[in-house]
C-alpha cells in the first residue's frame, strides 16, 4: 500500500446501519493514500463488529475501542493523538464522503500550502431504500463558492459559516493544541471559529465533499434541540464560537455569525420555546437573545430573511 498522506478520524456510536456506508465512501476514494480510524465509542449495536470487519479486510482501518462513550469531542480528541500523517480530517460514521473529496482537497493543499481547506457539504435524507441528496444551503454556498485560496476570516468573513468539522482538511501541525470541547454537544463549533482565527492562510472550495445523512429516527443531536441539556449546550457553543471572533478582532465575521443566527435559529428555537412544558427552556432563549441584541456588532447585522426557508428542499 502506498504511504498515507492523510487519516480520517472516524468516530460512531450505535451506528451499525450507518457505519457501513461510510466505510464504503472511504474505500471509494479516488486518492487511496489514506487511512482511517475507526473509534466504536461505547456502541452498544454492532457497530465495532462493523468496524472490525472493515479493519480486518483493510490494512488502512485501524479501530479503537471504547467499552463505555466518551463522547463525540473526546473520541475525536483520542483520534488526534494517533495522527502521524502530513493532513488530518474528520468523517463521522454515519455520514459519507463524496468520491473524488480527499483527492480535491489534498490537492489544494499541496497546491497552496493554507492551514486548512474547507469544502461544501449537503444533506441527506431517507427516500425509498435510500438517501437523496439535498442541494448546498446558502450559508455553506456563502462560505465555500467561489473557490478562495489562501484567504483568511477577515477577508472572507462569511467562511465562519461552515463549523462542521468533517466538511476540512487540515494540515496536522495545526492541531498540535487545538481540540474538541468534550462532554458537550455541538462540540465542532468553537473549534471551527478556532481554526478560521489561527490559521495563516485557509482555502475554501465549492466541491461537495461529504454527504450529512439525517437520521430517520430523529436520534442525531441537530435533530434533539428541544431538550433542554442539547439546547444549553448549543446556545454556549454559539456563544463560544462567537467570543472567539471577537477575541480575534474579526468583526466582520462576528456580524456573518449574527446574521446567520437570527435568520435559522432564533425564529425554530422560539418556537419550539412557545410550547415548552419546562419555563426554563424559554428563559434560556430568551436570555439568549437579549445577549445577540447587546452584542456590539448586532448594529451590523442584517438577517436575510430568504435564509429563514433554507431548511427545506
Amino acid at each position: 500500500m502506498p504511504e498515507p498522506i492523510v487519516t480520517l478520524i472516524v468516530p460512531g456510536r450505535d451506528v451499525e446501519s450507518f457505519a457501513p456506508g461510510a466505510i464504503a465512501s472511504l474505500r471509494a476514494q479516488t486518492e487511496t493514500r489514506w487511512r482511517a480510524i475507526l473509534i466504536d465509542d461505547g456502541s452498544v449495536d454492532a457497530t465495532g463488529d462493523v468496524f472490525a470487519a472493515a479493519a480486518a479486510s483493510d490494512p488502512r482501518f485501524e479501530i479503537l475501542h471504547h467499552e463505555a462513550s466518551r463522547g463525540l469531542g473526546a473520541a475525536r480528541n483520542i483520534g488526534v493523538e494517533r495522527v502521524d500523517t502530513k493532513f488530518i480530517g474528520f468523517l463521522d460514521a454515519d455520514d459519507e464522503l463524496t468520491p473524488t473529496a480527499l483527492a480535491r482537497l489534498t490537492r489544494t493543499l499541496a497546491e497552496t500550502g493554507s492551514d486548512f481547506v474547507a469544502g461544501a457539504y449537503v444533506r441527506t435524507r431517507p427516500h425509498g431504500d435510500g438517501y437523496l441528496p439535498g442541494r448546498v444551503q446558502p450559508w455553506t454556498s456563502a462560505a465555500t463558492d467561489p473557490a478562495r485560496l489562501r484567504t483568511n476570516i477577515l477577508d472572507h468573513p462569511a467562511a465562519s459559516s461552515n463549523v462542521v468539522a468533517w466538511s476540512k482538511m487540515s494540515r496536522t501541525e495545526l492541531w498540535s493544541d487545538l481540540r474538541f470541547t468534550e462532554n458537550v454537544a455541538y462540540e465542532d463549533q468553537i473549534v471551527a471559529q478556532q481554526m478560521y482565527a489561527r490559521a495563516r492562510a485557509f482555502d475554501v472550495i465549492p466541491d461537495v465533499v461529504v454527504h450529512w445523512r439525517v437520521r430517520p429516527d430523529g436520534t442525531s443531536i441537530t435533530q434533539s434541540r428541544d431538550q433542554l441539556p442539547v439546547l444549553r449546550d448549543y446556545l454556549a457553543a454559539l456563544r463560544g464560537g462567537i467570543q472567539v471572533l471577537q477575541k480575534a478582532g474579526a468583526h466582520t465575521a462576528v456580524t456573518a455569525r449574527l446574521d446567520l443566527i437570527l435568520a435559522m435559529d432564533m425564529a425554530p428555537l422560539q418556537e419550539v420555546a412557545a410550547s415548552h412544558p419546562d419555563p426554563d427552556y424559554a428563559a434560556e432563549v430568551a436570555a439568549f437573545r437579549d445577549e445577540l441584541y447587546a452584542l456590539p456588532e448586532f448594529a451590523a447585522a442584517r438577517p436575510d430573511p430568504d435564509l429563514a426557508t433554507a431548511l427545506s428542499w
